[in-house]
């Protein structure tokens, strides 16, 4: 091996086929390793908590059971919405923001356990197992090689017939058993196919339970959203609003909040002077959605962002409300997901 290095020596090449699944197969190793790290990163994102899990599990014990942040911070919610008053607003509103908190953290274990089963453990399996059979094979070709090679050295510097002849036969022998290790050794190079198309189904049940946790908290957030813009807009009402303006962080999407201050405060008294006076006439204005809204029931009416509908007010109607119009189709929208156009 040091001649080989040292170019003093001629090395048995292997064939380019062999050459180009260990190229594969030490690829697929690395981004393997790289992939199934960063997704446990993603799924707990606390280093302490995933050592802590780490040295559990090489104990063969279970982690104790903790609180995740979605479920701490709902607990936390619901606690301060217990001490104000569950009757006030504000502890009302706690309360249900921290039960869909609670809600979130528990889809969040879902998809770690689910992601676990389906996802980590077969990559962690590979790395482990296979991979490690496929080094152990490809360290007795590197052996059965140099023995070739020492073995051809040898012949080559035979003078003596008898040492000649013996030479041979160690150099057939050496190659009988190099032809064979590498033989197994591409066998088990050519399972990296098989391992890729395992890979890929266990890819599809990760982004399938994504895709499921995802959903479950827009559906909780949604809900959540509908709960809260219910409330009496004298609810929703602080020190520097009227009790005619709705807080716009209740009840729009968080897409608004990167708006500077100044160009908030322009816009929010520009629509309620223009609410104001479409309220105190019979007249009808054209509005722009904002984003999308969702009828609750029959009476009220669906939204797509950017569309431009007809709204118009009528006696006895909530201060939060105005009735739009699209078509021949017509409905209660919210307030704050129009924008009045001139």
């Amino acid at each position: 091996f040091t001649e080989e290095k040292l170019g003093q020596a001629e090395k048995t090449e292997l064939d380019a086929h062999l050459e180009n699944l260990l190229s594969k197969a030490e690829c697929t190793k690395l981004w393997t390793e790289k992939i199934m790290k960063q997704t446990e990163v993603l799924l707990q994102p606390n280093p302490n908590a995933r050592i802590e899990e780490f040295v559990y599990e090489k104990l063969d014990r279970k982690a104790p059971s903790r609180m995740n942040n979605p479920e701490l911070l709902g607990q936390y919610m619901i606690d301060a919405g217990n001490e104000f008053g569950p009757g006030t607003a504000y502890g009302n509103a706690l309360i249900k923001c921290g039960e869909t908190q609670k809600r979130i953290g528990t889809a969040d274990r879902e998809l770690i356990q689910t992601s676990a089963i389906n996802f980590l453990t077969p990559l962690r399996n590979f790395i482990e197992g296979d991979y490690k059979t496929i080094t152990k094979e490809r360290k007795l070709l590197q052996n059965k090689r140099l023995d070739l090679d020492a073995a051809k050295t040898r012949l080559k510097k035979a003078k003596v017939a008898e040492a000649r002849a013996a030479s041979e036969q160690e150099v057939r022998i050496t190659q009988s058993e190099f032809d064979r290790q590498a033989e197994i050794t591409r066998l088990l190079l050519e399972g990296i196919s098989s391992t890729h198309a395992h890979h890929l189904r266990c890819l599809n049940d990760f982004v399938e339970a994504q895709m499921t946790y995802y959903a479950q908290c827009y559906q909780y957030m949604l809900d959540l959203q509908k709960q809260l813009g219910s409330f009496p807009s004298t609810f929703l009402s602080n020190n520097n609003q009227s009790s005619s303006t709705p807080v716009q962080s209740v009840s729009t999407p968080s897409v608004l909040a990167s708006a500077s201050a100044s160009l908030t405060s322009v816009s929010n008294s520009i629509v309620t002077s223009g609410i104001g006076e479409l309220k105190s006439s019979s007249g009808s204005r054209k509005a722009r959605v904002l984003y999308d809204y969702d009828a609750a029931n029959s009476s009220e009416l669906s939204l797509l962002a950017d569309e431009v509908i007809t709204v118009y007010s009528i006696p006895g109607m909530d201060s939060d409300w105005l009735m739009g119009e699209r078509g021949n189709q017509k409905g209660k929208v919210p307030i704050t997901y129009l924008e009045l156009l001139n």
